[in-house]
C-alpha cells in the first residue's frame, strides 16, 4: 500500500490487498418497491432522512455506444435499503421531490450519468446530490471504484459479481437485491466516514 503525507487514507490499493479484507454486504432490511401500493407505503420514510446512500442499476448492454435506461434506483440508510424498480413504476412525483429536496443529501459514486438518464424518465432539478468521487479526490485517493474505496476507507471487501445481472428480469434474486442494497449502503457509509 502506498502511504501519503496525510496518513488518514492510502492513495491506492491492489486486488491482492483487497482480497485479504473481510467480505461485507448490507445486512439491514431490504424493501423492494415494485408497485405503487408499496411506493406509497414507503416513500414517506425517505422524507425523514438527512442522508441517503444512492445508486442505480441498468441492464447491461453489450453493443458499443448503447445504454439501457435505469432499471433500479437504490437509497440506503445504515439500517434500511429501498430498492425502486423504475422499469415498473417510473419516477413518480413524490420520488422526484426527493431528488429536488435540498435538505436530503443523496450520496453516490459517479452519479452524473445516472442523474441524466433518470431525467429522461421524469425531468427534475437535482439538488443536494454529492459525488463520493469528489470527496475521494479531496482526500488524495487515486482509486475511484466503489470496491476500492470501500477497501481503502472502510477496510471492507464488497462483491461486484452481480454487476452485469439482468436488472430488468421479471423477478430479482436475493443475491441481486443484496448486491444492489450493498452498493447504496457503501456510499452512505463512505460519506459518513469521510465526514467524521
Amino acid at each position: 500500500m502506498t502511504e501519503l503525507n496525510d496518513p488518514k487514507y492510502i492513495s491506492s490499493i491492489t486486488i491482492d490487498e483487497i482480497n485479504k479484507l473481510p467480505l461485507t454486504q448490507f445486512n439491514g432490511e431490504i424493501i423492494l418497491i415494485d408497485n405503487f401500493q408499496k411506493f406509497n407505503l414507503h416513500i414517506k420514510d425517505l422524507f425523514n432522512q438527512k442522508i441517503l446512500g444512492f445508486d442505480t442499476e441498468s441492464k447491461p448492454c453489450f453493443k458499443k455506444g448503447e445504454k439501457n435506461s435505469v432499471a433500479l434506483l437504490q437509497f440506503s440508510t445504515s439500517e434500511k435499503a429501498y430498492i425502486f424498480r423504475l422499469n415498473h413504476i417510473g419516477i413518480p412525483d413524490k420520488l422526484k421531490k426527493i431528488f429536488e429536496n435540498e435538505n436530503i443529501l443523496k450520496v453516490g459514486l459517479a452519479i452524473h450519468d445516472d442523474i441524466k438518464i433518470m431525467q429522461k424518465i421524469n425531468n427534475f432539478k437535482p439538488k443536494s446530490f454529492i459525488d463520493i468521487c469528489t470527496i475521494s479526490v479531496e482526500n488524495n485517493i487515486e482509486n475511484k471504484s466503489l470496491k476500492k474505496l470501500a477497501a481503502i476507507v472502510l477496510n471492507m471487501r464488497i462483491s461486484k459479481s452481480k454487476q452485469l445481472s439482468n436488472w430488468e428480469a421479471k423477478i430479482l434474486t436475493d443475491a441481486q437485491l443484496t448486491y444492489a442494497a450493498t452498493d447504496a449502503w457503501i456510499c452512505y457509509e463512505l460519506y459518513k466516514k469521510f465526514k467524521m
